[in-house]
């Protein structure tokens, strides 16, 4: 990364000058590189010298002039390739500026890396779990949790470019109460519609409290129909439910499935919960921790001494006295799994804010496991309201249900919805206006930049239209044509482009992939400017510097591209 180059250059100089005796020889503090607020300071910024002041002064117990320490570095700073100029600023800052030759180089190491563009070595291969999603199989996905489905995919692809290994996966909750609900409720509106269509014998069964009775539960229960006739209405009701156990949850997932691909959401592995106790796993640890003091049996139920650990006011019940573990106990089970059978090096969850309480506990599991709990983050997300015509919308005007994912990706379709979904930090909560999101004009965000996009595939297709030979190719004097490049509005887009980098850290610092809005729009409205002040395909143009925008307007193209593939948008040639 750019920054880490100007780090080193600035620790080389740090060592010349203590060598030469002109800084004291202590250990300065963490150098920090930044870029300035105003452009007209430079590409880069360091505040080391105002930080060294503090540390000289502490060790010595003199005072150090900031503004002094910082001359004594730049004295030994040694431009070159990367860096074009160093400049004191204020009480101690240190300035830098970009070699020009260098910058216009770059136009070609974009096109060459291609859809890899600024890809990081941040990760260095560790394996990373992302888990997202998680619904109950128990219907098709609210609309709100497509908000998780687009936050966790996108976190994965922003990984994954920051070079980490990374797995995406969906738990299946398929080994509690509601799913237990889901398979009787499904059972009644199966034999309802089999008494119908089949004439088959009518069972006095009571539809369960609290059933699911949206109108998605009849279409389920015709697919179950359609798979096996009527032969569970003949069955005796408790061997009805347990064949139908499987048969619902299969249907559920592939329509999960079916509806998270319309916003193009897959995942590595669906993880069943059932499957935990199966093999006996939640078992076997409780009592493991049983034997380690982590779990007692207290009023008839276990409970995991969670009050132990740092955040956790109160113990938590792992299993009921009714003999019924609860969720927490799969969930124990669940990342033990992660951790010790798969061996990732960190898990991401992402859930809703209302699950905001069971963080501290599952800091408290870590901890019993003797797993270090940074090594699990919960990343949060706040809820999605939907705007039609200036009222929200909650309700589906087909079914008269719950608005789902499918629904909202119809209307609007998946590229809106990701783009709209990523635009604030997940914390925050998101209004989307469904109306806006169709409309063909610039204030729609997501038409703005895959217009921007479709707008540079045009220049290149009239480019070679109007004679230039193979637009898109890169000649052999390219490295001698860049040099051509020196309007301010082509060197702010090549510095734009080479953001990218930054982008993608800045991503996975704040596990928060939303920053990848506001930079699609930023390079859009950058090319902007540098295409309405910088002619490419007008006949006054000189051939070479024409070539040599055109260069840059590829780069732009390959730059546009990536940002909205890892935000797993489509990037059209054409609008």
């Amino acid at each position: 990364m750019i920054r880490d180059q100007i780090r080193r250059i600035v620790t080389d100089a740090i060592a010349s000058a203590q060598s030469a005796g002109h800084l004291p020889s202590i250990e300065f503090p963490p150098i920090e590189i930044q870029r300035p607020n105003q452009p007209e300071h430079g590409d880069y910024s360091s505040n080391v010298a105002l930080l060294a002041s503090s540390a000289i002064r502490k060790a010595s117990g003199q005072k150090a002039n900031p503004r002094q320490i910082a001359q004594s570095i730049v004295e030994h700073i040694k431009t070159g390739e990367l860096v074009g100029g160093v400049e004191l600023a204020g009480p101690g800052f240190i300035n830098f500026r970009l070699h020009k030759s260098w910058l216009q180089q770059n136009v070609l190491s974009v096109i060459e890396q291609g859809a890899g563009f600024g890809a990081i070595d941040r990760g260095n291969g560790q394996r990373w779990q992302v888990e997202y999603v998680s619904a109950n199989p128990t219907g098709p996905l609210h609309y709100g949790g497509g908000r998780n489905a687009v936050l966790g995919d996108t976190l994965a692809n922003v990984l994954e470019a920051a070079g980490y290994e990374v797995q995406r996966e969906f738990y299946v909750n398929d080994g509690g109460s509601q799913i237990q609900l889901f398979i009787e409720s499904l059972y009644v509106c199966y034999l309802q519609l089999c008494e119908e269509m089949d004439g088959a014998p009518q069972r006095d069964v009571e539809r369960p409290e609290g059933a699911y009775q949206g109108a998605y539960m009849q279409d389920y229960a015709r697919i179950v129909r359609e798979q096996v006739g009527d032969r569970l209405a003949h069955l005796e009701p408790a061997e009805a439910k347990d064949a139908l156990r499987e048969i619902g949850r299969e249907i559920v997932v592939t329509d999960i499935k079916d509806e998270l691909a319309t916003v193009g959401v897959t995942f590595d592995r669906w993880f069943s919960e059932k499957s935990l106790y199966d093999e006996g796993l939640v078992d076997r640890l409780l009592n493991e921790l049983s034997d380690r003091g982590e779990v007692i049996k207290r009023d008839g139920a276990l409970w995991f001494l969670a009050s132990k650990y740092p955040g956790n006011e109160k113990d938590e019940v792992v299993v009921r006295s009714n003999g019924a573990p609860t969720y927490f106990a799969s969930d124990i089970a669940y990342h033990y799994d992660k951790f010790f059978r798969r061996k990732f090096d960190r898990v991401i969850n992402v859930w809703a804010v209302d699950h905001q309480g069971h963080i501290p506990r599952m800091g408290a599991v870590m901890r019993a496991l003797d797993l270090d709990p940074e090594r699990l983050r919960i990343l949060l997300y706040n809820l999605v309201k939907l705007i039609r015509d200036g009222q929200e919308v909650k309700m589906s005007k087909r079914s008269g249900d719950f608005l789902t994912v499918r629904e909202v990706v119809e209307e609007v379709g998946p590229d809106a919805v990701r783009f709209m979904l990523l635009t604030t930090s997940p914390e925050s909560s998101i209004e989307f206006d469904m109306s806006l999101a169709v409309q063909r004009k610039n204030e729609n965000r997501v038409f703005y930049v895959q217009y921007g996009h479709a707008r540079i595939c045009s220049l290149l297709q009239r480019a070679a239209q109007s004679g230039h030979e193979n637009p898109e190719a890169v000649p052999e004097d390219a490295a001698e044509i860049v040099n051509l490049l020196s309007d301010p509005a082509e060197m702010t887009l090549i510095r734009r482009m080479l953001e990218m980098e930054e982008q993608i850290e800045l991503a996975v610092e704040r596990l928060s992939p939303h920053n990848l809005t506001y930079y699609a729009e930023d390079l859009t409205k950058t090319f902007s400017v540098f295409y309405e002040n910088c002619q490419v395909l007008h006949t006054d143009v000189p051939p070479q510097l024409a070539r040599a925008r055109l260069l840059l307007v590829l780069a732009a193209r390959t730059a546009l591209s990536r940002v909205l593939n890892l935000m797993g948008m489509s990037a059209p040639e054409a609008m």
